[in-house]
């Protein structure tokens, strides 16, 4: 078995972030980048799956400049077989993303595409779905746990819908996206993160992937959420009712 495991490069969740003064972006000078955390499950569960298995290849693929080869170690020292960094300058849109790794796809021929269900930095949510599409594969989205079935070529999935969990079955290959609760990624350990270096770690520029990169999504200004108010304390439940109805009806 071969799992395609797709990553993303995106801010520490737990940095401070800062819009630009300009509203052209964030202030990227000395902010810390990581796995996207839902990617980071994605990997862990392909390692899983390998354990399980005996004998699965895990591989990973991201898409950016060259600090994304930093991301991809990180994958590779957890336990992840090889990478793949499709070199690209600037952001690259959704529906580029999904045709890049169809090409991929193509190329390395796997059992199952695995990645997170979105990206912290722009919340899409939508590459899996288009990927699925474009490749005509069964899909299961916001997977909180994931069964191979023995002999069927298939796999169970339970997601999370508004409802509570809904059981899946697709056949291989298929398109997983991991959603929060699915597992707790490991962390690499010092022997994982010396292997890492001698592992490969493939460069394919993405213009030789004969993508399409015109650009369809324009984003005018970014601006910081606004400030909270303060709370009010109140000393009765009388006076907290006033309250609820003087706000309700300013609203």
């Amino acid at each position: 078995m071969k799992i395609l495991v797709a990553i993303k490069r995106v801010p520490d969740p737990n940095a401070t972030i800062k819009v630009r003064p300009d509203g052209a972006g964030i202030v990227t000078d000395n902010l810390k980048y990581v796995v996207n955390p839902f990617c980071e499950i994605a990997i862990e569960e392909a390692l899983r799956i390998k354990e399980k298995q005996g004998g699965a290849e895990v591989v990973l693929v991201t898409i950016g400049d060259q600090v994304c080869q930093e991301q991809l170690r990180t994958g590779l020292a957890m336990g992840a077989d090889r990478a793949i960094l499709v070199l690209a300058e600037g952001e690259v849109e959704p529906v580029a993303v999904a045709r890049a790794l169809e090409k991929l796809v193509a190329q390395e021929s796997p059992d199952m595409v695995l990645m997170g269900k979105q990206a912290i930095d722009d919340d899409s949510n939508v590459v899996g779905q288009m990927l699925a599409e474009i490749l005509g594969w069964g899909q299961a989205t916001f997977a909180s746990e994931v069964k191979l079935a023995d002999g069927n070529g298939s796999a169970v999935v339970t997601r999370e819908v508004d409802g509570g969990l809904e059981d899946v079955e697709v056949q291989m290959p298929a398109i997983i996206t991991a959603d929060l609760r699915l597992n707790e990624p490991r962390y690499a350990s010092l022997p994982g993160i010396m292997k890492a270096r001698k592992k490969e770690l493939k460069e394919i520029p993405l213009a030789d992937l004969g993508i399409d990169q015109t650009v369809q999504i324009k984003t005018h200004s970014i601006a910081p959420p606004a400030e909270r108010e303060a709370g009010k304390r109140v000393e009765t439940v009388e006076e907290l009712v006033n309250l609820l109805h003087t706000e309700a009806k300013a609203i």
